[in-house]
């Protein structure tokens, strides 16, 4: 009988990792100004929507360019977002060029009663955040960007258990982001989606959701 090969987990963890991030390159290659991408478990298309802050009875089918195209051309008049879901494996995809996602609040809503959530945003001026909760519980959420260069900052910036041994580069953050995502989460996010008409629906801004309390934005 022949022996088992010793394996090398490590090394094989690293190798899938890598396979994982490759997979987002796109998330690089060609950034929107501005999104977040919301990944929910536990929750309907419409619980998700009600969560963000929206109707799911006045949703509408509209393409990614169609939903920036309005947003454009509402900028100075109306305050307000639109929120793209579609479903794929018992999860819901959050997609907007906004930062609804962004929002703790939104996360605790989005998650309780059992569910999960993960989000990536990215801000106009190159900010970014990752954030996971779980049944209504805030689990961490950071700025990646800061994370590239942590060893050499005081104090160094506290990494949540599930995203520690992952290392952040600028020249593929989002990419390492979204690869985070899939990894908690279990779904993976196709940027196909971004060129077919998905259920769509117009939210409301965070200003009337929440008021002036700072409580919705804290962890």
């Amino acid at each position: 009988m022949t022996p088992d090969v010793p394996r090398d987990p490590k090394r094989s963890d690293a190798a899938r990792w890598e396979e994982l991030v490759a997979r987002y390159a796109w998330a690089d290659a060609d950034e929107p100004d501005a999104y977040t991408f919301s990944v929910i478990a536990g929750k309907t298309e419409s619980e998700v929507i009600r969560a963000f802050g929206g109707d799911p009875e006045a949703s509408r089918l509209m393409t990614s360019a169609e939903t920036a195209g309005e947003l454009a051309a509402q900028l100075y008049t109306e305050d307000y977002e639109l929120l793209q879901v579609v479903t794929v494996d018992r999860r819901v995809i959050a997609i907007e060029w906004g930062y609804h996602g962004s929002i703790p609040e939104i996360a605790r809503r989005a998650s309780a009663g059992g569910g999960g959530f993960f989000s990536v945003y990215r801000s106009v001026n190159a900010r970014y955040q990752v954030m996971h909760a779980v049944d209504g519980r805030v689990e961490g959420m950071f700025d990646p960007f800061e994370l590239e260069d942590a060893e050499w900052m005081d104090p160094q910036p506290e990494v949540p258990a599930w995203a520690e041994g992952v290392a952040f580069h600028m020249e593929t953050l989002c990419a390492e982001s979204f690869a985070l995502m899939e990894r908690t989460m279990g779904v993976a996010v196709d940027p196909r989606w971004m060129d077919i008409a998905l259920r769509t629906v117009r939210l409301t801004s965070p200003s009337e959701l929440f008021g002036q309390s700072d409580a919705a934005w804290l962890p």
